[in-house]
C-alpha cells in the first residue's frame, strides 16, 4: 500500500517536477552606471538597479557588489582587475538615481577613493608607442542576499556635467585632426565668454571624455562656476597623441610642436560658428602638455586672449626670449604649481618666468606656489593626503587657487577672490 501511494504522489508530482527542470533560470537584472568625476579621475560611484517589484524600505546590507575590469588594450594589474566594492548606501530611486519614497529602482551608493582603483572605468595603459588613460570593460555583478537575485546587464551610464556636452566635434587643419567636446551655456540673450582647456598628456586620443573626466576638466561647465561668468562656452579640444609633440621626440619648448597652429586654428572656427562668444573674453588654460600649449598659444597670439590660466606649466623657461616676454606681459594669466612637482620642475618652468614677467612690468600676473597637492576635500583620501606634487590642476579646477606667489591673497577691487572669480572679470580692450 505504502509502496501504491509513493508511486501515485510520483506520476501527480512528475509534471510540475519536469516543468521546474525545464524552466528558464531567473533572467538577470539590469543596471545603469553612475560614473562621476573626482579630482584624482572619474569613478563609479552609484549604481541603479532596475527591481522587478515596486521598491520602498531597503536594507543597504542586502546587497553586495563586485567588479570585473579588463581591456583589450592590454592587460590590468590582478590587484586592480576584480575585487569587491564597498556599498556605503541604498534607496529607493527612479531610473536617474534620484532618491524616491517608492521606486521601481534602487541605488547604490559606492565607496570612492584615490587608493581604491576598482571604483575607476579608466586605466593608464601604454598603447604602442604612447600611453594614455582609455576607458575599460567594467563589469559589475551585484548580488541581493535577500532574494537571491543577480544583476550583471549595463544597460547605459549617466555622466553628471559631462552629458551636457556636445561630444562629436572634429576639426581638420592641414592633414591634423583634433577632436572636442564642447558645452553651450542655456539660456544667455547676451554674448558669453569661452573658457578653453587644454589636457595633459595623459588624456590624448579620439575620446574626448578622457579629455573632459581624466582629471575634472568638465567642472568648468559646472552651475558653481557658470554662475561666476553668467554663462560661460567651455571648449575642450584634444590630441590624437600630446601637445608637446614634436613629430619626432617632445618639445617643451626649444623647437616647434605639430598641433598649435591646428587647436588655433580649431578655436578660431568654434568661435566663427558661434557668434554669441564674445570675443572680448576668451581664456586659454590647460595643465602640464596643456600648460605648454596654453603658453605656446599665447606666445604665439598674445592679443587674441583676455587671460590664461596655466597649471604645472611644462614649458622650459629657457627657451623662452626677453622679446617674448615683452610680447606677452600684459596679457593677464595665474599659474598654478606645485614645489614638490618632478615632472614639470617649477625652478625649470614657472618661477623664473614668472619673476621675468614682473621684472618686465607686467601687472596682472599672479602665481599660486604651493608647498604640495592635498585632498581638498578632507575626506576621499584620508587625513593630510597627498596626491602627486604634479596634479596643481586640481586647485584650478575647484576654483579654491586664491593667493598670489608672496602668500598674499589676490585682490579684485577690494575684495579677494579665485582664480574663477578673478578669470571673470578680465576683458580684452577692443
Amino acid at each position: 500500500m505504502k509502496k501504491y501511494l509513493l508511486l501515485t504522489l510520483f506520476l501527480f508530482l512528475s509534471p510540475f517536477l519536469l516543468m521546474a527542470l525545464e524552466s528558464d533560470p531567473p533572467t538577470p537584472g539590469t543596471y545603469k552606471l553612475v560614473i562621476e568625476g573626482f579630482d584624482w579621475g572619474p569613478q563609479v560611484n552609484k549604481v541603479i538597479l532596475s527591481m522587478d517589484q515596486p521598491a520602498k524600505e531597503v536594507n543597504t546590507a542586502d546587497f553586495e557588489v563586485f567588479v570585473n575590469r579588463s581591456s583589450k588594450e592590454g592587460e590590468i594589474p590582478a590587484a586592480q582587475s576584480s575585487g569587491k566594492r564597498s556599498v556605503v548606501y541604498a534607496f529607493a530611486s527612479d531610473e536617474n538615481g534620484s532618491r524616491k519614497d517608492e521606486g521601481n529602482f534602487v541605488t547604490l551608493v559606492l565607496s570612492v577613493s584615490p587608493v581604491q582603483p576598482l571604483g575607476s572605468p579608466i586605466q593608464y595603459m601604454r598603447m604602442g608607442t604612447r600611453a594614455s588613460n582609455i576607458w575599460i570593460d567594467y563589469g559589475l555583478t551585484v548580488v541581493s542576499s535577500k532574494s537571491g537575485k543577480v544583476w550583471n546587464q549595463e544597460i547605459g551610464r549617466i555622466r553628471s556635467i559631462v552629458d551636457e556636452f556636445d561630444l562629436t566635434g572634429t576639426f581638420t587643419h592641414q592633414n591634423t585632426t583634433l577632436t572636442y567636446g564642447a558645452f553651450a551655456p542655456k539660456g544667455s540673450k547676451d554674448k558669453a565668454p569661452l573658457i578653453i582647456w587644454l589636457h595633459g598628456g595623459g588624456e590624448g586620443g579620439t575620446d574626448p571624455t578622457i579629455a573632459m573626466m581624466g582629471n575634472k576638466a568638465f567642472n568648468y561647465a559646472s552651475p558653481e562656476i557658470q554662475v561666476l561668468f553668467g554663462g560661460a562656452y567651455v571648449l575642450i579640444p584634444q590630441t590624437p597623441t600630446f601637445w608637446m609633440n614634436a613629430g619626432e621626440g617632445m618639445t617643451r619648448g626649444q623647437t616647434n610642436d605639430i598641433y598649435n597652429a591646428a587647436v588655433f586654428a580649431l578655436i578660431q572656427d568654434y568661435v566663427a560658428k558661434n557668434p554669441q562668444i564674445d570675443p572680448t573674453r576668451i581664456y586659454v588654460g590647460g595643465c602640464s602638455n596643456g600648460g605648454y600649449m596654453s603658453l605656446k598659444l599665447i606666445l604665439e597670439h598674445p592679443d587674441y586672449f583676455a587671460a590664461g590660466y596655466i597649471s604645472a606649466l611644462a614649458y622650459n623657461n629657457e627657451f623662452i626670449t626677453d622679446a617674448q616676454v615683452q610680447k606677452i606681459k600684459n596679457v593677464p594669466m595665474w599659474f598654478v604649481h606645485s614645489k614638490d612637482d618632478m615632472t614639470t620642475k617649477p625652478d625649470e618652468t614657472v618661477v623664473p618666468l614668472y619673476h621675468r614677467l614682473k621684472q618686465a612690468g607686467a601687472k596682472n600676473v599672479v602665481f599660486t606656489y604651493y608647498d604640495n597637492v592635498t585632498d581638498i576635500t578632507g575626506f576621499y583620501g584620508g587625513e593630510n593626503f597627498r596626491y602627486n606634487g604634479h596634479w596643481s590642476w586640481i586647485y584650478s579646477h575647484a576654483n579654491v587657487a586664491r593667493t598670489d606667489f608672496d602668500g598674499s591673497p589676490v585682490m579684485l577691487k577690494g575684495r579677494p577672490v579665485t582664480i574663477m572669480e578673478w578669470m571673470a572679470a578680465q576683458k580684452k580692450k577692443k
